[in-house]
């Protein structure tokens, strides 16, 4: 069977900004890391993941969720029937901030850039953002992860309807058993979300947008540690 054209096209330069990345200086994140973590996994995946940032195994690594954090990833993938193989996993950071502290305002406006060409790229039906920061970076919005968990939104990224899908990052919920089962639940929906598609976007998000910066007081609103 011919490979398809398009595919070959979008990996090919998928592959090339991945290059291109490698060599960022844009923010101070640069001095400390071991490498870039671009992302991974199908260049035409219908489901693209958004994390925060790498940490300590990833920097090493140079994959995105490889520590126990991934492992839980890939366990929830497997319960719906899926595997890396099938989305496609990224971060809104791609180089890990020392002591694997939360990315700061500049780091995130320095770094969106790159996720945002990934998601031209890849033109994904539905992103499942991880977090508060990736949540809040895509969204436009401030709202916390606690709040706004399990609620898919329409929106516009790139010129392109996507449904943005937030859920608790696994990290989170490593530890919380009541946390694990609401990102369980969450997660069974992602089938059906893929199947219906996408809907008219409730609004438009131009690229570049503006971070602010709002750290929260806990764990569970941070939906991360």
């Amino acid at each position: 069977m011919a490979a398809d054209p398009e595919a070959l096209n979008r990996r090919g330069a998928l592959a090339a900004y991945a290059t291109e990345t490698a060599a960022c200086t844009r923010c101070r994140l640069a001095e400390g890391r071991t490498q870039v973590v671009f992302g991974v996994g199908d260049p035409g995946a219908d489901l693209m993941f958004v994390g925060e940032a790498p940490g300590f195994h990833e920097d090493q690594q140079g994959y995105p969720f490889v520590g126990q954090a991934g492992k839980l990833l890939d366990k929830l993938l497997g319960g719906i029937g899926l595997t890396r193989e099938d989305v496609y996993i990224a971060n809104v950071i791609k180089c890990r901030p020392p002591g694997n502290r939360d990315p700061q305002a500049d780091e995130i406006q320095a770094c969106e850039g790159h996720l945002f060409r990934q998601l031209e790229l890849i033109e994904p039906k539905l992103v499942a953002t991880l977090g508060n920061f990736a949540t809040k970076l895509l969204s436009g919005k401030p709202h916390g992860i606690t709040r706004v968990h399990g609620r898919p939104q329409e929106t516009t990224l790139g010129g392109r309807p996507i449904t943005l899908y937030p859920l608790y990052h696994p990290a989170a919920a490593l530890y919380t058993p009541a946390m694990l089962r609401t990102l369980e639940d969450d997660f069974r929906r992602i089938p059906e979300l893929i199947a219906e598609g996408t809907s008219p976007p409730a609004q438009v998000i131009q690229f570049p947008t503006a971070v602010p910066q709002a750290p929260l007081p806990s764990a569970e609103q941070l939906g991360l540690f």
